[in-house]
């Protein structure tokens, strides 16, 4: 890896991972394209690890003149793909924006690898790699007595996110095999830890903890999921582009299936220790069940035999550790929070999607 494409580098994962490969490869250049929608900010790039190999570009992946002129003017040898739209709320409200997002602006990135890499021949085609970042949720939902999604899971995606992120899976898989663009797939279960946007879950029930407002629980809360912390996803990444194989797909998860209720229990007695003269002690008192979203997955499970058996790859972090080391990065950082609230259309956001919620029946 000497030239790095990272798209979706100003976002959650996105911004975790760009400050990983900076320590991780002291010779990478990261070349950062983020258009910077509502979950993407430049706040969350501040105090990178050697700043001089980093360019930022805002942009959209899906403008394929710059895409083509970012891939030739930095000689570009290696993609890792994180810019989607991925908040599943948001997707039944908006789903368009999620298919232009997701799935044709995976298409932009890849003809113009196709184009550049093979087409051209620009760079030797045993240098190159288009990595993809997916989701578990292109596997639909588990029955409690499911086994855990495999690699080998058929695609069942119930949401149009989940649905736009399949397609996008498919065709990254489709060039690879038609066009032997050398490419790997991850699919990562919920991802949780610093610099996450706070409209998702865990962030959501630490700040409004913090600050004393209810703590929105869909239906009877006792949807599955499997929790990986970001930074074990972002070393899991880094192994695959190291040491994976070309046209394979790893799963990468926590290894854990909480209900989201127990997630948020652990939450308030972590936020009960944390902060024992707050008038919110005991945060629990805070829960509010509110109606569920429609066609709301009930498990996800990942098997992640395969990235631990032939990468030797497995999460740091189990979900207490986890969930402690993020109450400690969002109380240590008031002046962040503050700053992504201040966006526009956040508070929007969130009246539209929560306070208009009745009581759960």
């Amino acid at each position: 890896m000497k030239n790095v494409l990272v798209t979706g580098g100003a976002g959650f994962i996105g911004s975790n991972f760009v400050r990983y490969l900076l320590k991780a490869e002291a010779l990478a250049r990261v070349i950062n394209l983020d258009v910077l929608t509502y979950a993407g900010s430049l706040e969350n790039l501040n105090e990178l690890p050697d700043v001089s190999r980093h360019t930022f570009v805002q942009g959209d992946i899906g403008d394929r003149a710059l895409v083509e002129e970012l891939f030739r003017r930095y000689e570009i040898d290696t993609v890792v793909h994180f810019a989607a739209e991925s908040h599943v709320d948001r997707s039944i409200l908006g789903p368009q924006l999620f298919v232009q997002t997701n799935v044709m602006g995976t298409f932009t990135l890849l003809d113009v690898a196709r184009q550049v890499w093979l087409n051209e021949k620009s760079i030797p085609l045993e240098e190159v790699l288009f990595h993809h970042i997916s989701t578990d949720e292109v596997f639909g939902s588990l029955a409690s007595c499911d086994p855990a999604f495999s690699e080998s899971t058929p695609y069942a995606p119930n949401s149009p996110y989940a649905a736009s992120k399949a397609a996008s899976d498919h065709l990254v898989r489709a060039y690879g095999h038609t066009y032997h663009l050398p490419v790997t797939i991850t699919n990562c279960s919920n991802n949780y830890g610093p610099y996450q946007f706070p409209e998702k879950l865990i962030p959501l029930m630490i700040l409004n903890g913090i600050d004393g407002k209810p703590l929105p629980v869909y239906g009877d809360g006792l949807q599955i999921r499997d929790w990986l912390f970001v930074e074990d996803h972002c070393e899991a990444i880094h192994r695959v582009l190291r040491k994976g194989q070309t046209g394979e797909t790893y799963n990468i998860g926590g290894n854990n299936q909480p209900t989201n209720l127990e997630i948020i229990n652990t939450i308030c007695e972590i936020l009960d220790e944390k902060l024992p003269s707050s008038p919110q002690v005991p945060h629990k008192k805070l829960i509010n069940h509110v109606t569920d979203r429609p066609g709301h997955d009930r498990r996800y499970a990942m098997d992640i035999h395969k990235i631990q058996n032939e990468l030797g790859w497995q999460p740091s972090q189990d979900l207490e550790s986890g969930l402690r080391l993020t109450v400690d990065w969002y109380l240590a950082h008031p002046e962040w929070v503050e700053a992504i609230r201040k966006q526009q259309g956040y508070q929007t956001w969130l009246a539209q999607n929560y306070q208009k919620r009745g009581a759960a029946g």
